[in-house]
């Protein structure tokens, strides 16, 4: 099977599940959904800061880029970023309101789900490129990738129906425009393979970018989130799926090898 097949696959296949699994908890009653996904957005902070640590950057030392190329990079991605995040075109929400689409959002119908809409897409498309990248580096390192993007898209596609839901959006049109805009990443994924594939002398930098972008998600949007609740108990479950987030990251990546 060729690279591009198994980008085109991983993504796809990555974006759909994820916004399926979505719609499948925003199924479950309130209480029971607000309960499972704090869980699930500790265990998508250990896989992203895995896969950015274990996988993404030593690849990218390895391809040869220089620790100080890569690390202009790497830094350069949170940067930007944050930019992104501040002009509110790569807005993470893993609750029904947030700093970023505050209440009185939630309400305007349209205005808010096109907002939500095009970010997602926005950032969908960006995990395409981090794909892609990835397997160009190597098979088993975007196979990694991939799970690392799945297990943040789920909590994020979750976060997204919260706010298209309550904006008077049907939950059918709300799942098929969901699973539609996931599947931007298949879009991204080629777009990157065709520039990459003409200066394969940047994919060490891609990949520190990808890193970058996992890093910043975990840190500054994940992270901050899991600081609301302070008790020993929580806390000792997150700490405990953050790690396990990692192990999996490990394990499948050693494993892969």
């Amino acid at each position: 099977m060729s690279t591009l097949t198994l980008i085109l696959l991983y993504t796809a296949a990555c974006g759909a599940l994820s916004a399926v699994v979505a719609a499948g908890f925003m199924l479950l009653p309130d209480e029971r959904r607000n309960a499972l996904l704090p869980h699930l957005v500790s265990f998508a902070t250990g896989a992203l800061l895995g896969a950015a640590l274990l996988a993404l950057l030593p690849h990218a030392l390895e391809a040869g880029g220089g620790t100080h190329g890569i690390g202009i990079a790497l830094v350069g991605g949170i940067v930007v970023f944050f930019v992104l995040e501040k002009l509110v075109l790569w807005r993470h929400c893993h609750v029904d309101a947030c700093e970023a689409h505050g209440p009185t959002e939630h309400h305007r119908a349209r205005a808010s789900a096109t907002l939500i809409l095009w970010g997602d897409a926005f950032h969908n498309v960006l995990d395409g490129v981090l794909i892609a990248a990835a397997f160009m580096t190597d098979p088993h390192l975007g196979v990694v990738t991939t799970i690392a993007v799945f297990a943040h898209e789920i909590p994020q596609e979750v976060g997204d129906l919260a706010i298209l839901l309550p904006g008077g959006m049907s939950r059918r049109r709300a799942l098929v425009l969901n699973v539609a805009v996931s599947l931007a990443s298949v879009a991204g994924a080629v777009i990157a393979w065709f520039l990459l594939a003409r200066a394969l002398e940047w994919l060490p930098y891609a990949l520190a970018v990808a890193a970058a972008s996992f890093l910043y998600v975990a840190v500054a949007d994940l992270i901050p989130g899991l600081h609301r609740r302070v008790d020993a108990r929580t806390s000792v479950k997150q700490v405990a799926l953050i790690a396990l987030g990692v192990l999996v990251i490990g394990f499948s990546h050693e494993f892969a090898h």
